[in-house]
């Protein structure tokens, strides 16, 4: 029989066609919207790779206006430049003045000079720049702007696939448990999406500074664009998926493999766990501190939703 996507009940039985076709569908909807979002991205290539450079070069600002790595040197020799070209800029002002001792040809001479000097003045004191990741290959900046787009675009279009995966297997489920599925599903975008940001602001620039400022002064630091995006997308990413944690503990005691009384009872196992689960991410001591507290905090806010549920589930059976 003919399927509609979307259209399938708990009670329909279905043939192994059905559900291919089915999940066919569901596939090409899919697909559909990460071609959309990455047309979207591919559009807006240069505005999505400076705001995943713009961690790194305000990192790294610090380090060139200190004088450290090939773009702090260049930095030092412009800052030179510009004193000297200040200083001549005010020996020439002086012997522009009638009554300096220069001659008439000398002052008509030096007309053209302050003009020069103070363009050059401006141009040296500009504000140092951060460091950008530096490519190696011929393709290699397609192939990084290819993959960076190819990240967001999925990153856009992660709502509409986790709702055809969501409703993919929702017929399997029971009315009962359809109902718990609903409450958890429509939170895992939201959370996914409060992880990376909070990846983004918090976790990577704390990464970054760590990596970048170890043993800096003994290296000529040079970021490799497509180690630094990898590194970017692993933790961003990485992020997103550990905000999934409420939404893991809600369906383990909805499901009944776990209580909140049990939860409450093992929080100590639980700071061990945040802990593992952060010393495995990048970073310092500091970054390790900024991302267990986070963690455990949602641990703590899930075995409170998880209490809440089940104190009105034994009223709705009372």
């Amino acid at each position: 029989m003919a399927v509609a996507v979307g259209h399938i009940d708990h009670h329909d039985r279905l043939t192994v066609v059905d559900h291919l076709e089915e999940l066919r569908g569901r596939l090409i909807v899919s697909l559909a919207a990460l071609a959309v979002a990455f047309g979207l991205c591919m559009w807006q290539n240069h505005a999505l790779l400076h705001l995943i450079n713009k961690p790194l070069s305000h990192q790294t600002e610090k380090q060139v206006k200190a004088g450290n790595g090939p773009l702090g040197a260049t930095y030092t020799v412009q800052q030179s430049a510009r004193t000297v070209a200040t200083q001549l800029q005010v020996v020439v002002g002086a012997l522009e003045r009638p009554g300096s001792g220069a001659s008439a040809a000398t002052r008509a001479s030096l007309l053209g000079v302050a003009p020069e000097l103070h363009r050059a003045i401006t141009r040296l004191s500009k504000a140092p720049e951060g460091d950008k990741p530096v490519t190696l290959g011929i393709g290699e900046p397609f192939t990084t702007t290819i993959g960076v787009t190819l990240l967001f675009a999925f990153i856009l279009a992660l709502p509409v696939i986790l709702y055809e995966l969501y409703g993919f297997m929702l017929p399997a489920f029971s009315p009962e448990q359809q109902k718990i599925a609903n409450s958890l599903m429509l939170a895992i975008p939201l959370l996914f999406v409060t992880g990376v940001l909070f990846g983004y602001f918090v976790v990577l620039p704390s990464a970054l500074r760590f990596f970048q400022n170890f043993n800096s002064g003994e290296f000529n630091v040079l970021v490799q664009a497509s180690q630094y995006y990898h590194f970017a997308a692993v933790v961003l990413l990485a992020m997103g998926l550990v905000f999934q944690v409420p939404v893991g503990i809600l369906a383990a005691t909805r499901a009944g493999v776990v209580t909140p009384t049990q939860l409450r009872g093992n929080r100590r196992y639980a700071i061990l766990a945040c802990g593992a689960v952060a010393a495995f991410l990048p970073g310092d001591a500091i970054t390790l501190l900024l991302e267990t507290v986070p963690l455990y905090l949602l641990f703590e806010v899930s075995v409170l939703l998880a209490s809440i549920i089940e104190r009105r589930e034994r009223r709705r059976l009372a």
